[in-house]
């Protein structure tokens, strides 16, 4: 049995409070924390939690093995830090933290301490994802020839009257690194490393924000192939996200939680299920199903002594390719 201790108890906490009830014979919440007298109040109505102000008594309980970050951005590496000088495993919303070097150097301090870093990119744990990461393993799709990746979302007035939505100054980032970035994850997870990428990115005027809500990019990946990454939390009402990855044996189509793949000697393979993938007005309207599955990894990596699956090393990947994206201004780039 881990004890695990929730830190920051915003929006974001209640696919991970019913995954951590999915998971109650392995796991208890031994704390759960936030700043906001309000926000502890209500995850005690809602979720039964035990909360507390107190940050400090929370670290120095060696009872506790773990913790679960849910800060705002900017607050995930200098949190996860002191988690991981206080001996605990930690897994940490994404993204790892606002800027890329941050992020680095986040996870380099959890290799040199020794304690495990997972990274809540959920949808690698969906079911349809795990099937395409099966069939690209096997070779099925063959030589890949062309991968895209469209994030076509839709946020409104109530999700930008949040103090802070969409400024750098709270989310370090816009569409690309608070909204497409699991997409974006789950794609290059799938079809490897980007090589060079040209791109653009704006802000289209629609909200009073600082940060982009527009971009696009086209990628020649490491394997050779070629494709392109369109985002956007614009598009009214929202749409499942799409990645669509061509070989030279077959096409896959993966819309949200639902997987088709057709390969050129007549096999038809389905995975997973419609479902909203919280694309529209409702971030939160998604399954928890895979959140459940992403923390029994990371459990299972602490009792295994192994990296988790969405382990920091590997988030890296979609940082840079991120950064990447926003520096680019339509120069060829390298992530």
């Amino acid at each position: 049995m881990h004890r695990i201790a929730i830190i920051g108890l915003g929006m974001a906490v209640k696919p991970h409070a019913l995954a951590l009830r999915d998971l109650a014979g392995r796991v208890e919440v031994a704390a759960a924390w936030s700043r906001s007298a309000a926000r502890r109040a209500h995850a005690e109505a809602e979720w039964g939690l035990r909360t507390t102000g107190d940050l400090d008594a929370i670290l120095a309980d060696d009872r506790i093995d773990a913790a679960m970050i849910l800060t705002p951005p900017w607050a995930h590496g200098e949190i996860a830090l002191r988690c991981a000088a206080a001996g605990k495993h930690v897994l940490l919303e994404k993204p790892i933290d606002a800027t890329l070097a941050r992020s680095v150097a986040t996870v380099e301090a959890f290799e040199t301490a020794g304690r495990k870093l997972a990274i809540v990119f959920q949808h690698r744990f969906r079911l349809a994802s795990l099937r395409l990461a099966e069939l690209l393993a096997e070779g099925r799709l063959g030589r890949l020839v062309s991968c895209s990746a469209s994030v076509r979302w839709w946020r409104g007035p109530d999700y930008f009257a949040q103090p802070g939505r969409g400024m750098k100054a709270r989310d370090g980032g816009g569409v690309l690194l608070t909204q497409a970035i699991h997409t974006l994850d789950l794609f290059i997870s799938l079809v490897g490393p980007v090589a060079e990428l040209s791109a653009h990115h704006a802000n289209s005027g629609l909200r009073a924000i600082d940060t982009e809500d527009v971009a696009t990019a086209t990628l020649r990946f490491a394997s050779g192939a070629i494709g392109a990454i369109d985002a956007t939390s614009t598009a009214f009402p929202g749409y499942p996200e799409r990645i669509e990855i061509a070989g030279d044996r077959g096409a896959a189509v993966l819309e949200s939680e639902r997987l088709t793949v057709r390969l050129m000697d007549g096999t038809t393979i389905e995975a997973g299920s419609a479902g909203g993938g919280g694309g529209g007005a409702d971030p939160m309207a998604f399954s928890h199903e895979a959140n459940t599955r992403l923390l029994a990894d990371f459990l299972d990596a602490i009792d295994e002594d192994r990296a988790p699956r969405a382990n920091g090393r590997s988030a890296l990947h979609v940082h840079r390719l991120i950064d990447a994206m926003l520096r680019s201004e339509g120069r060829p780039v390298a992530p």
